[in-house]
Parts: structure tokens; C-alpha cells; sequence
């Protein structure tokens, strides 16, 4: 677009993206399909549908959703299945998981999923992988039946699942005949429409395990700033010290995921944010359920231990107006030296929460705006 050129951005490609606007770098969205007390998983859904087509429409670069097991409050569970749906209902933005667990996966599994993703919109998917299982230790035990620890395992089910989407296994491999399809396996029609490619593959991490890895693969990294936040500036440190240029990326690139929330005045950002707060002690604590409500976050009786744990959480959280958002963002991609910046946001009610990436695109100017 006319306001990216002008900026300097360039034109973006499978993995860079483009900043549009006022914005420091480009700016996307991470999506737990998160469900609210008194209601339903098919209104989550349905939001994280109406809040694709808005990141879509107002300029955000990607839109990816989160693989969590056993959580009441999250309705994201198949990241491939939800990115079916979404890419029938969009036309342009970038769709991935931001992540498919991969130890929880057979890594063939995942690149036929992926592969048809990408078939299904060209050009367009993410593969982004952690090895965390994205719940407690007994739904893990319940996903991985029989196997060993897969995240002991992470590096080479990485490697596994890139042959498979390259199809470039060694003759001598025992999986040289095994192919994932759709992929490269079925070649080009001469004339026809271009056989789908594969989708870049991330690593996504809270510690320097996967940024070393992905470093060292020259793969892109997503660092998930927004729940360890004191091991972020390190894991970028480290991502960019062992990077070794690849065929994919020829230079780091890293985006960190973080949790803001903009609303018209700085009590109602608080009183949203606090429903988050509240939902992350349960989680912790053993007693996941549904997002609170923001009375309930209010009148909630936080134990002194809990309160802590709350101002740490709430330090960690970009909220406000959308000028208090957008200068803490810009602060934060300066301190960091992200190359994106993927939002997310935990909000009881899908209004708020599609409302507040409103008011975002419009402190920085994206395109879009229902003025236009």
C-alpha cells in the first residue's frame, strides 16, 4: 500500500512483513478464540472470525491462533481446522499457528495439514511450532499415549516435519517413499494454476531452547513476550548471535508476542485487563474455566500473593487509551528490537476485544478505518 511504500517498509514477502501507517513495524494478531463466562465456544469462534476479517481490513500483517489443550477458556485447540475456516472467510492476510505444539504431532501429520492449508490459500500460511504441549502434564499424557517426552524430541521432529514439506528425504531414508500431500510430490500442470508451494516454517519459545534452534536453522522466531517477559531481550540476543543465513532467510527476523488492550479511558482498559489476570491465577492455581467477567475480576478477592502476581502480570501488558497503547508499543519495539510486534488480547466479551484492535489501527493511522 501507497503508506507502507512511503514509509520505507518494501513490499514484504513469505516471512517479512509490512508496516503500514504510523507503526514502528508491522503489526499482526494472535488469537486464542478465548471464551467468556455465560458463553459459547461458537460465539468465540465467530469472533475470532469477525476479528480476522477486521486485522484483514485494517492492515494487520498475519493472523495466527494458539494450540491449548483441556482449558474451558480456550477455544483453540485445532489451529488447522479454525485456519481452514478462516481462510474461506479471508482474502489477503497472512494465516498460521502461532503454535501448532509439535510434540503433541506425528510430524507427517502436521505437514499434510499445513500442506493443505496451503493449498487451500496460496501463498498465504504460517507454520508456526513449539514444544510445549500447551497444557497440564495429564492432558499431555493423554495427547502423547505411548510416546516418549516429544519436547526431548523437538529438534528432530523439526527436521523430519521440513523434509516432509520439502519432500527431500535421503534415498537411504526409511521415509524416502513417503510423501506428505498435498506438496512438492505432485509437481507442476504446465499452463495451469501454480502448484501450491509449502508454508515458511517458525519457532515459537519463552526461553532460549527454540531461539538457539531457530538461530542455527536460520529460521524465523517468535518469542512469546507476553508470559515471559524477563527472557525476552535475551532469547532475541541469543536468536541473533547463532544465526546462520538460510535458504529461507538470509538475516534474523524475530516477533515478539504481546498483550495490549486499548480502550476509551484507562478504567475501562484496567477493569478488561483484570478479567486476564484473573484467568491466568486460576490457570496457574489448577482451576482453569471460562474468562471472568470485568465485576467479577473487580470484586474478586486477590490473596496478597495473588495481588502480586497480578501487578507483575499487569507490567507486562501494554493497556490504556490508544495513545498510551500505541506509545508503550512504539517503547517496546525500540527496547527490543523486534522486527513485528503480534498482539493479543484476553477480554470476557468478544466486543471488547474486536474493539480494542479498532482503536489500535486507528493511534497508528492503518488502513482501513471506516472513514475511508
Amino acid at each position: 500500500m501507497a503508506d507502507a511504500a512511503a514509509a520505507g517498509a518494501g513490499s514484504g514477502d513469505d516471512i517479512r512483513g509490512v508496516r503500514h501507517g504510523r507503526a514502528p513495524v508491522p503489526l499482526s494478531v494472535l488469537d486464542l478464540a478465548t471464551v467468556g463466562s455465560g458463553l459459547t465456544a461458537t460465539e468465540a469462534l465467530r469472533a475470532t472470525t469477525a476479528l480476522a476479517r477486521l486485522a484483514e481490513r485494517r492492515g494487520y500483517h498475519r493472523f495466527w491462533v494458539a494450540e491449548h489443550h483441556s482449558m474451558p477458556g480456550v477455544a483453540s485447540s485445532s489451529p488447522p481446522v479454525i485456519l481452514g475456516h478462516l481462510a474461506g472467510q479471508t482474502e489477503r492476510i497472512r494465516l498460521g499457528s502461532g503454535g501448532v505444539m509439535l510434540p503433541n504431532h506425528q510430524p507427517l501429520v502436521v505437514a499434510e495439514q499445513f500442506g493443505t492449508l496451503e493449498a487451500l490459500a496460496p501463498g498465504r500460511v504460517d507454520l508456526g511450532l513449539g514444544r510445549a504441549p500447551g497444557t497440564d502434564g495429564a492432558t499431555m499424557a493423554a495427547l502423547r499415549r505411548g510416546r516418549a517426552d516429544g519436547a526431548e524430541e523437538f529438534p528432530s521432529q523439526v527436521s523430519e516435519l521440513i523434509r516432509f514439506l520439502d519432500d527431500d528425504f535421503p534415498d537411504a531414508h526409511p521415509y524416502t517413499r513417503v510423501h506428505a500431500v498435498p506438496g512438492p510430490i505432485q509437481g507442476t500442470v504446465p499452463g495451469g494454476v501454480p502448484s501450491p508451494g509449502r508454508p515458511p516454517v517458525w519457532l515459537l519459545g519463552s526461553s532460549g531452547f527454540s531461539a538457539e534452534l531457530a538461530g542455527r536453522l536460520g529460521l524465523p522466531f517468535a518469542f512469546a513476550h507476553h508470559f515471559s517477559a524477563v527472557n525476552t531481550i535475551p532469547a532475541l540476543d541469543l536468536y541473533r548471535r547463532v544465526f546462520r543465513p538460510s535458504e529461507v532467510l538470509e538475516r534474523p527476523y524475530a516477533l515478539i508476542g504481546v498483550s495490549a488492550f486499548a480502550a476509551e479511558d484507562e478504567r475501562e482498559a484496567h477493569r478488561q485487563v483484570l478479567t486476564g489476570a484473573l484467568s491466568m491465577i486460576r490457570l496457574r492455581t489448577g482451576r482453569p474455566g471460562l474468562i471472568p467477567t470485568p465485576e467479577e475480576a473487580e470484586t474478586y478477592a486477590f490473596s496478597p500473593m495473588e495481588r502480586e502476581f497480578v501487578d507483575e502480570w499487569l507490567a507486562n501488558v501494554v493497556y490504556g487509551t490508544p495513545d498510551a497503547v500505541r506509545e508503550g508499543l512504539d517503547a517496546l519495539a525500540k527496547r527490543t528490537g523486534a522486527d513485528e510486534l503480534m498482539l493479543t488480547t484476553t477480554a470476557h466479551t468478544p466486543a471488547f476485544r474486536l474493539a480494542s484492535y479498532e482503536l489500535i489501527a486507528d493511534a497508528y493511522a492503518l488502513p482501513g478505518a471506516a472513514a475511508e
